[in-house]
């Protein structure tokens, strides 16, 4: 069972500074820990109270899939952010406490949600748990891959180091972590589990058959669309990340899950997640 902490809205500016210039509804007191920057009033886009979060995040983009993963995967779940429908929750797996928040769709949409929670509520892991579009005729619907590296179209990669693009990738702890978890997951003669490359892309619609040639022959297993973005942002904060993907369509062959199967046949990929979210060093 869920429980709720936080009705909507987002939280309302603080006072204004004498200057008379208002003060950030997120910003800290001056000489405040980074986390006590939401204590009082929350972030633009999450309305959770100090120690709201866990420093484990397991993160689908969907919120409907937060609140599945809360119902059924974390114990003593309550709801401790709804802003903008994005549902967050935080509980315990395994007696250890872990949270789920949804991320929305795209690197943007990602960037805001890992930063808030690494910087400003005292996160220290987020792994990822979506889907993607497969490439190679290797990699089929319902298989998981763990995403070595996160290719992009996008210039998250670009913008941190002028002149240099950015190698974006997990945490290697969490990727062995991920790794194991992933052989002891295996089901006999089911789908599979792969680690690779994918590309985290800007563009849903756009049809670009020669880019997915040319990133199949350099071993991309799959498309999706915020990897890339939450690897950047792990990297900038000092802080750790993983995505870990179920295949929900293919690229090539159009075969794809229905709207309820996305919703539900990611359990596999779940408690991989969470087992390198837990990982020792």
């Amino acid at each position: 069972m869920t429980t709720p902490e936080h009705s909507a809205g987002t939280p309302g500016p603080a006072p204004a500074e004498a200057t008379g210039v208002p003060r950030p509804a997120f910003a800290a007191a001056e000489g405040a820990s980074p986390p006590l920057a939401a204590a009082r009033t929350g972030t633009p886009h999450i309305a959770a109270r100090p120690g709201g979060f866990a420093p484990l995040v397991l993160m689908p983009g969907d919120p409907r899939r937060a609140r599945r993963i809360a119902e059924t995967f974390l114990e003593g779940a309550r709801q401790v952010t709804d802003v903008r429908g994005i549902l967050g929750y935080t509980g315990t797996h395994r007696g250890e406490p872990m949270s789920v928040l949804a991320s929305g769709m795209g690197i943007p949409s990602m960037s805001i949600y890992a930063t808030e929670l690494f910087r400003f509520y005292g996160v220290r892991r987020i792994a990822r748990v979506g889907t993607a579009g497969a490439l190679p005729a290797s990699v089929a619907v319902r298989d998981v891959i763990v995403a070595s590296a996160a290719h992009t179209d996008s210039g998250v990669g670009r913008l941190p180091a002028d002149g240099v693009t950015l190698s974006l990738a997990p945490s290697y702890r969490l990727l062995r972590a991920a790794a194991q978890q992933a052989v002891r997951e295996e089901p006999a003669g089911g789908a599979a589990t792969h680690i690779g490359p994918v590309l985290s892309s800007d563009h849903f619609y756009l049809d670009r058959p020669a880019l997915f040639d040319a990133l199949e022959r350099r071993g991309t297993l799959a498309v999706e669309m915020e990897a890339a973005g939450l690897y950047a942002v792990a990297a900038a904060e000092g802080c750790e990340a993983l995505a870990v993907l179920t295949v929900s369509d293919h690229v090539r062959t159009g075969e794809a899950l229905s709207a309820e199967d996305r919703e539900t046949c990611f359990d596999r990929a779940v408690r991989i997640a969470a087992a390198a979210l837990r990982a020792d060093g």
